[in-house]
């Protein structure tokens, strides 16, 4: 056997023999490493001639070439026998609960938007959207709303700094009410309108019961032969879905507002429990919402013939129907991103209350 084949048939067999991944690291550095005997090896090969080296160069590269392929191969198996040993000590028992991780809650707002979704998709009525930009003609004038009326007022109105001559005036909208032109418009002044427009709105305004930015939903009906009788009744059944109560009793007070007529606030009954406000019966009266007969300006502006079409309209903030049903007592709580808040009165996405019932359940 000549030396280089007594080395390989040594080295094989130390590899071979290696019962550990610390053994076999050993092994590696005795051959491979800086003082290594195949180390060794490569660097005679600058010192022969080129006879030479073209007749030892392929052995010894050869040589470098089997060590090294079975390194690799008796690592992988040894790496493979210390998994093994591992799955057979360490085992998991799959019908443990698993850790509790932390988890988000859907937001009382937005579970409420939801519901006020399902309830309206039962009674008919499609989602409408708007820019929440608005310009003052959407937002005031069409609306029936005087240059006089407060809410144009800076400290009632988020207004945007005005651009130059004949631009229009830009503000953030102060109810969703624009979205009912824009539906008008968008349908022509010739079909039937139902919609509801749930979104976010802008006043300047801030105490326990009203924040600057906070959540509306407002309805719209546009047809021939709409009466008051068909608001009442559609608010009605509204009200009792959403509470989840047959005994939910309505009460229309005359009212004004420069967008409808007649116009009336809604009062729904409560009883008191424990001293508190439960919604249903009628010990007392809590007002939840405005309403009324769209007026003959605000048809016209939206492309329709007052003396053709007639339709109603109604309105109120879903942040305070979410503290009526849920039981909070304070809006601004509603936007401070307190995580204990949101633990207490959010919902989980796996296991939220659900309308599905429909309206007549």
């Amino acid at each position: 056997m000549t030396d280089l084949a007594r080395i390989q048939h040594d080295l094989l067999a130390a590899i071979d023999a290696a019962d550990g991944l610390d053994g076999l690291e050993s092994v590696r550095v005795s051959a491979l490493g800086k003082q290594g005997s195949v180390t060794a090896l490569l660097k005679t090969l600058g010192g022969m001639s080129p006879d030479e080296r073209l007749v030892q160069g392929p052995r010894i590269q050869g040589l470098r070439e089997a060590v090294t392929t079975a390194l690799a191969e008796r690592k992988a198996l040894l790496e493979r026998a210390v998994l093994d040993a591992r799955l057979a000590r360490e085992t998991i028992d799959m019908t443990l609960p698993a850790d509790a991780l932390p988890a988000g809650t859907i937001h009382p707002v937005s579970q409420v938007m939801d519901e006020l979704a399902e309830i309206f998709a039962d009674l008919g009525f499609a989602v409408a959207t708007g820019p929440e930009i608005e310009d003052d003609w959407y937002n005031f004038s069409a609306l029936n709303i005087p240059e006089t009326h407060p809410a144009r007022a800076m400290h009632d109105t988020f207004y945007f700094p005005e651009g130059g001559e004949g631009e229009k005036k830009m503000l953030l909208r102060t109810h969703t009410s624009p979205v009912q032109i824009r539906a008008m418009q968008a349908a022509g002044g010739d079909k039937p309108i139902r919609i509801i427009a749930p979104g976010r709105t802008y006043r300047s305004d801030s105490d326990a019961t009203h924040t600057p930015m906070f959540h509306q939903i407002e309805g719209l009906v546009i047809d021939k032969g709409i009466t008051l009788g068909h608001l009442k009744w559609t608010l009605e059944t509204f009200l009792r879905a959403f509470f989840e109560r047959d005994d939910v009793v309505l009460r229309l007070r005359p009212s004004y507002f420069p967008f409808t007529e007649p116009s009336a606030e809604i009062d729904v009954g409560y009883t008191l429990v424990n001293g508190k406000r439960v919604i249903g019966g009628s010990e007392g009266w809590m007002e939840v919402l405005g309403s009324g007969m769209v007026h003959r300006k605000v048809i016209a502006a939206g492309g329709y013939d007052p003396d053709l079409w007639q339709g109603f309209a109604f309105g109120c903030g879903i942040d305070r129907l979410a503290m009526l049903k849920y039981g909070m007592d304070d809006l601004r709580a509603f936007f401070d991103g307190d995580a204990r808040w949101l633990k207490h009165y959010g919902f989980s996405a796996l296991d939220v209350p659900t309308l599905s019932g429909g309206v007549g359940a």
